[in-house]
């Protein structure tokens, strides 16, 4: 009996141990990083919800390679530090490529994660210029750089606002503060700049700030960060009586940013962005879905859910996950997705220059200048 017992035993625990093997063989894990809680939540979701949409096509078609897509969440809370654990936690999990991340400061160190594994990662708003400079054949993003996000920017307060004097402020981070300078750097000789200064992200009252800019007289306010401090920054400004024009890059572009501002302080704020793919009939489609499931499209909703079509259709052209040859395969290829024809540089950036300012009105975003 005590030897039937124990090859019950056994046998019982192989089966738990085929059933655990035979699970992960079903399916095909992809990680999805950003921000899901804090402050900068908002760009998180929007990435969720995108990739969302997508991986129930997929898998209402029968999934890829004969398995199911299965989503693993990695929430970096916008911290570098967190980002390093995610990236180790997603490659642990088994996740066999990353959609992600969002702020450029968690993007570069957990890439560096990413390629010791050699593991796609395909950021959809990552724009810091160093994200692909580094040589790393695995790393993507479908948005665009900085270094193109501020010449527009630049080009457009020289040639159609004529400004003369600005003040810039970033927030310090390598988003920010790579924007700000970007945005400087094309200003040239032409536009003085009479105050460059940074604030902490995350702190509330910047009206210290704000007055020693008032008394230097500019005649627009740049900022480079996020749409938390953008939207402080913009109302307590206009608390202090400084009614000079705001503007701020994609990372602000979002209803946030209105909500924390109000309307009327908002209003006549520039922003770099691409173009509203409201009017891109490829987009037409994700859209509707998106607002029958979701609600309002994110910013950087599309660009997730073009992200994760990309990554998905390489490993269905490669026939098998193995990240060198999936790596190859988005090298390789020209895709279709929501935002047009897409295809990557041997640098891992999307070929061409994305952006065009919008500036916000009736508290709602529109499309203003194109270069």
């Amino acid at each position: 009996m005590k030897r039937f017992l124990i090859f019950l035993a056994a046998v019982f625990s192989l089966a738990i141990l085929f059933a655990g093997c035979k699970k992960k063989e079903d399916v095909i894990k992809i990680g999805i990083a950003g921000p899901m809680t804090g402050a900068q939540a908002k760009m998180g979701t929007d990435f969720r919800n995108g990739v969302t949409i997508a991986v129930e096509e997929w898998n209402s078609k029968g999934g890829i390679l004969g398995k199911k897509i299965e989503m693993v969440i990695g929430d970096d809370q916008a911290d570098p530090k967190q980002a390093v654990a995610v990236a180790n936690k997603l490659i642990n999990d088994g996740a066999v490529g990353i959609i992600g991340h969002f702020n450029s400061s968690c993007s570069i160190p957990a890439s560096d994660v990413y390629n010791r594994s050699g593991i796609p990662m395909i950021s959809p708003g990552s724009t810091n210029p160093q994200i692909t400079e580094r040589g790393y054949r695995g790393v993507f993003r479908v948005c665009g750089r900085d270094d193109q996000q501020g010449k527009v920017a630049a080009d457009f307060v020289k040639t159609k606002l004529k400004i003369k004097k600005v003040a810039i402020i970033h927030d310090k981070t390598t988003y920010g503060q790579g924007l700000a300078d970007e945005f400087k750097k094309n200003l040239g000789g032409d536009v003085e700049v009479v105050y460059y200064g940074g604030i902490t992200q995350g702190d509330k009252d910047f009206k210290t700030v704000l007055t020693s800019i008032k008394d230097k007289k500019p005649e627009m306010i740049y900022f480079g960060g996020i749409y938390p401090e953008t939207g402080l920054l913009v109302k307590q400004a206009r608390e202090i009586n400084v009614a000079v024009p705001f503007m701020s890059g994609d990372g602000s572009i979002d209803p946030k940013f209105v909500e924390i501002t109000g309307d009327k302080a908002a209003e006549g704020t520039y922003l770099t962005f691409s173009p509203d793919p409201k009017n891109i009939p490829a987009a037409k489609g994700f859209i509707e879905k998106y607002n029958a499931k979701f609600g309002e499209l994110g910013p950087y909703s599309v660009y997730a859910y073009d992200a994760i079509n990309i990554l998905l259709t390489a490993i269905k052209e490669a026939g098998i996950t193995d990240g060198k040859a999936v790596i190859e395969k988005l090298h390789s290829m020209e895709f279709s997705g929501a935002l047009g024809k897409i295809k990557f540089t041997d640098k891992g950036d999307v070929t061409g220059s994305p952006y065009v300012i919008w500036i916000t009105k009736n508290g709602k975003f529109e499309e203003y200048w194109k270069p």
